[in-house]
């Protein structure tokens, strides 16, 4: 099971679309993913829509053990292929940094009892993390957890100084917890290509950081916003412009899978044509932007 965290320490950037869309993209796939929702907000959860369960990930992170993740997990509406370890507010409670870190490893802890003894006896592929918008003690859990990492923000002028923090977060938790842990990429989200503006800022991103900035972006679009009102994936919502921002999605599952299978020296001297691209961001056209 590859498990990937995405994150963004500024608020309101999309972290959510994008593990929602990654994990659309997954079941489009055939690959059986469980999204875990760190975030107290909940909206994973939300437009998942999973029914009651006895337990949410709050008592997860608490008591780590096979019968209490269990109970945590159900089915999404979406799809039996896609599950849910149930967010719930009570995670805020957890998010403060304790006198220690010895905590941080419950959820690394949980979800290698889930590689174990699989919920419904079934495997996952995929497990995608989505944390809140802080480095708080939750997305270090998340982060000690993952394989690897997806760093989510918005071409605006604080995009650089995000990307920065979350990048270094990323290196502190490797040296000191998780020294198989990588960044994917940063993914820009809600762009708008005709900006000016929106170009100047992926421009500094670049500057700032390389190949890690993803060739593709998500393009601003309603239907996102329409999908994820009605509960359904993106690539089953019926729009030119979801049509758009599912093949972006598909590009940035099919980089996340690689990155599981490519080594740790891959990042620093990737030279493939997605590392080389310069020019401008590119988004997946269509006639319509719905």
């Amino acid at each position: 099971m590859h498990t990937v965290a995405v994150l963004s320490l500024k608020g309101g950037v999309g972290k959510t679309t994008v593990a929602l869309g990654i994990a659309s993209a997954a079941l489009r796939r055939g690959i059986r993913t469980l999204v875990a929702d760190l975030d107290p907000q909940g909206n994973a959860t939300a437009s998942l829509d999973p029914p009651y369960t006895e337990a949410t990930l709050a008592d997860v992170l608490e008591t780590p053990h096979r019968a209490v993740l269990h109970r945590a997990i159900a089915a999404s509406v979406w799809s039996d292929d896609v599950e849910v370890l149930v967010g719930a507010e009570e995670l805020e409670l957890l998010n403060e940094p304790g006198p220690d870190d010895r905590r941080i490893g419950n959820l690394a802890r949980a979800l290698d009892e889930l590689h174990d003894a699989p919920a419904n006896c079934k495997p996952y592929e995929l497990a995608i993390l989505d944390c809140p918008p802080s480095l708080g003690r939750l997305t270090k859990s998340a982060l000690v957890a993952a394989d690897s990492a997806i760093l989510v923000t918005e071409p605006t002028m604080y995009a650089v100084a995000g990307a920065q923090r979350a990048l270094e977060a990323i290196e502190r938790i490797r040296a000191e917890h998780n020294p198989g842990l990588r960044a994917v990429g940063v993914l820009v989200n809600r762009l708008r290509p005709r900006s000016h503006e929106h170009q100047f800022r992926i421009a500094e991103l670049r500057e700032s950081f390389g190949p890690l900035v993803m060739p593709t972006a998500i393009p601003d679009r309603l239907a996102i916003q329409q999908a994820q009102g009605a509960c359904s994936p993106i690539h089953e919502w019926h729009s030119p412009g979801a049509q758009e921002i599912s093949l972006t999605f598909n590009m940035v599952l099919a980089k996340v899978l690689r990155s599981n299978r490519a080594g740790r020296h891959r990042m620093a001297t990737e030279t493939d044509s997605e590392a080389e691209t310069t020019g401008p961001i590119e988004v997946m056209r269509t006639d319509a932007r719905r």
